[in-house]
């Protein structure tokens, strides 16, 4: 049941009527299909698995906790593949009516897909104690490694993007958002990474996946996108935060046309101000000082001395000169025609009406 004994007895070992059931589980699925059966889905490998990437809206569904599989594949390493397939029976054995409980609970249609690492004994086990109790079942062959190789796979597949750039404080964000709601494809990246992509990027959010579980949940919305219709994705860097954007997909953002907004400074620092105005005054002062080496000693000074005395808007007037320096001297690096469009005055869904005319203009 470890990953070390998922696959199946062979080389003539004789295997036991009942281990019989536990390898014959219908239903089982290649990965494209498996993504559009009906059913919940549940992840059986341990926690410490889940956590590290997983299917974007599976549930952990243990078999073993860490410290079980631990066990058994240690006993897999140290007395073999047999005396670890009983451990893993004796300590599966007695959870398996808890797992009929809270299948039903979760599965009020009784449909159900399952999933482990590589689609072995772990996923079987579990399946066939559901199968048992008169759920429907589906299996994903190869498991998640093999949802790992076709999400890997999605970002070979061409796309129309459009590349929604802008200084600093003009909403980009707000208006992907508007765009999303008249129908637009978008790929959010800050909203996935749960960063805005600069110093300040993480005050206030929840923490960030691991760079793993971003490309999952990257992979899962470009692979549903239509090719023909544009595909709204903001300006970034290779990385937001600790997240790392996939670099075939990277390749693209870099090749696709630039629509840019641009709004007056005015505006740009009262978005800013009221961004981060109520955010905790020792974060922006730690923020600040992450970016001394390229604001320069005595910036950095003024701009943390102006957030201590509360005096938000000045010390947004400091930053943004560092920031607007990296934005323009990204902006004049690419070789792509940039469109500028200006959204003065404009809320982001009015802007966002106006970027789409444009692009039908286009």
């Amino acid at each position: 049941m470890s990953e070390g004994f998922s696959s199946r007895m062979s080389g003539g070992t004789a295997i036991p009527p009942f281990i019989y059931l536990w390898l014959t589980v219908p239903h089982s699925l290649l990965i494209d299909k498996f993504l559009n059966v009906p059913g919940i889905l549940l992840d059986v490998r341990s926690p410490a698995e889940f956590a590290q990437g997983h299917i974007p809206g599976a549930i952990s569904f243990p078999l073993f906790d860490d410290d079980e599989r631990s066990q058994v594949g240690i006993c897999y390493k140290q007395r073999g593949r047999n005396e670890a397939v009983e451990l893993g029976f004796a300590i599966a054995g007695s959870k398996c009516a808890g797992f009929i409980v809270q299948a039903k609970k979760l599965a009020g249609d009784r449909s159900i897909r399952i999933h482990c690492w590589r689609g072995g004994m772990r996923s079987e086990a579990v399946a066939w104690v559901l199968e048992m109790a008169g759920m429907n079942v589906s299996l994903l062959v190869g498991g998640y490694k093999a949802f790992r190789n076709w999400a890997q796979s999605q970002f070979l597949l061409p796309k129309n993007a459009i590349i929604l750039g802008g200084m600093t404080g003009t909403c980009k964000t707000d208006i992907l958002v508007a765009l999303a709601q008249q129908g637009a494809q978008v790929l959010d990246l800050e909203n996935l990474a749960n960063h805005r992509g600069s110093s300040y990027g993480g005050i206030g959010l929840p923490p960030q996946p691991s760079n793993e579980h971003f490309e999952n949940l990257i992979a899962m919305q470009w692979g549903k996108f239509q090719p023909e219709q544009p595909v709204w994705i903001e300006a970034e860097s290779k990385r937001i935060g600790t997240c790392r954007i996939p670099e075939a997909l990277f390749q693209q953002m870099e090749e696709a046309r630039v629509i840019e907004i641009c709004r007056p400074r005015s505006e740009r620092l009262a978005a800013l101000v009221q961004l981060y105005g109520a955010m905790d005054r020792a974060d922006l002062i730690a923020a600040t000082e992450r970016i001394r080496k390229r604001l320069g000693g005595l910036r950095t000074q003024q701009a943390v001395a102006l957030l201590q005395q509360g005096q938000i808007l000045e010390a947004s007037d400091i930053v943004l000169e560092y920031y607007d320096k990296t934005y323009t001297y990204d902006l004049q690096r690419r070789k792509i025609l940039i469109q500028p469009v200006d959204v003065t005055g404009l809320l982001a869904n009015t802007a966002a009406q106006v970027l789409l005319e444009q692009i039908e203009r286009l």
